[in-house]
């Protein structure tokens, strides 16, 4: 297994990428032109920035190197280069996924050696 990243969807949209074979993306990423990607180091940040107290959540992890050329690491937050996947994500680049629950004090419960 290769680079692997991370991506936080939620339920419905996950479920719409098992029925379809990808994931197209959620409203922010079809808005921004590619898919919002992060790597072990940056998915806790993440989901404390963009999906706080969100529940319902999917974390999804992607072996980076199955997605070719459309994958980019371009500077973002704080000039941190970030993974960005210009085209559907295939779930044949897909290595595992789990729900991404709250805890009682609204923090997102990893799985163990996540983002660690």
């Amino acid at each position: 297994m290769g680079c692997l990243i991370y991506k936080i969807a939620t339920s419905a949209q996950w479920r719409e990428a098992e029925r379809t074979g990808r994931f197209a993306g959620a409203p922010v990423d079809l808005a921004d032109g590619f898919i919002h990607l992060s790597t072990d180091a940056q998915v806790r940040e993440t989901a404390a920035r963009h999906f706080a107290g969100q529940s319902d959540l999917v974390l999804v992890e992607v072996d980076g190197d199955r997605l070719g050329t459309a994958l980019r690491f371009e500077p973002s937050r704080g000039g941190q280069l970030f993974p960005h996947l210009y085209a559907p994500l295939p779930l044949s680049a897909v290595t595992r996924s789990w729900p991404l629950p709250v805890d009682a004090a609204g923090h997102h419960v990893f799985p163990s050696g996540i983002g660690a």
